[in-house]
């Protein structure tokens, strides 16, 4: 049996670069005293969720993965812990910018980083105006206590990444998130919906599924956000193990056993009996193969 505890996290996030990154070491810590062995935190946790107005002088919280003050930092507390942590950045890489996750293994070494592939572009949710697209391509990577794959927010609403993750033997994914309220229209509530995809990715891959949101109200200008927190931990069919609420700050986790989980994907035979050659249409984007 090769059994793995997983954490996720949510919290509220200020202008105050150092606190933000304080209070998410509170919560890891937290974790892993509980046996936590990977913890995921939310999608840009250093900074407030600064796309919901299009600002240039955001642009001066992108850094270079080697001078991230929250990627430093959570090296030696990954070291000092034993743990896991993805941790999401705003990436500069020369003249362009990125919405990235580090992979920092149990030893404190970054094992590999990931571009954000779907970038977003609505009201409150500005992201092209901040992000070039990824280009990463999907990644897997094998850590101390298993293979994960990770999305990163609107990643998560598209079934294709979840199964590239799966093909590539991602035995656990994740995905750090910041969603929440429309600006503009304070009736959409979209948290169900937003689980709802991530169960059918857990639920189609037999891959359990781990997604970490902020809470709190955050506000730029005449935009306002409240964020809806509910991250979980969905099992290998879709079904949610564990939720968090909508406002506290917090901490879930959960076991699985990687080995069992194995012979549950074999057993199916989803993977068995899938037929790649007939999937040509979804390399496409009007459903043409010419």
């Amino acid at each position: 049996m090769r059994k793995v505890t997983v954490a996720a996290t949510q919290m509220s996030c200020s202008l105050n670069i150092d606190d933000n990154i304080l209070k998410a070491e509170k919560l890891v810590r937290k974790a892993a005293s509980q046996g936590a062995q990977i913890i995921l935190l939310q999608e840009l946790f250093e900074t407030p969720y600064f796309c919901q107005k299009e600002k240039a002088e955001y642009y001066r919280f992108a850094t270079e993965l080697e001078n991230n003050k929250a990627i430093n930092h959570f090296k030696n507390i990954a070291k000092e812990l034993k743990v896991v942590l993805p941790i999401s950045f705003y990436e500069k890489s020369n003249l362009a910018l990125f919405n990235s996750i580090a992979i920092i293994d149990a030893d404190g070494e970054v094992i590999g980083k990931y571009r954000k592939s779907h970038i977003p572009d609505g009201p409150g949710y500005e992201e092209k105006f901040y992000f070039n697209p990824g280009d990463t391509g999907f990644k897997v990577w094998n850590t101390k206590f298993g293979k994960i794959g990770v999305g990163i927010c609107w990643d998560q609403w598209f079934p294709e990444a979840a199964r590239c993750m799966a093909l590539m033997g991602a035995e656990l994914i994740f995905y750090p998130t910041a969603i929440g309220s429309e600006p503009e229209d304070s009736s959409v509530d979209s948290k169900e919906h937003w689980q709802n995809c991530m169960l059918g990715h857990a639920a189609c891959n037999l891959v359990p599924v781990i997604a970490s949101n902020r809470v709190g109200v955050e506000e730029d200008d005449k935009s306002k956000i409240t964020f809806y927190g509910s991250s979980f931990i969905a099992g290998p069919t879709g079904k949610i193990i564990k939720e968090a609420d909508r406002e506290e700050e917090t901490i879930i986790l959960t076991e699985f056993d990687l080995d069992a989980l194995e012979e549950q994907r074999l057993e199916w035979g989803i993977f068995r009996d899938r037929r790649p050659e007939l999937y040509n249409t979804i390399a496409t984007y009007d459903g043409k193969i010419t």
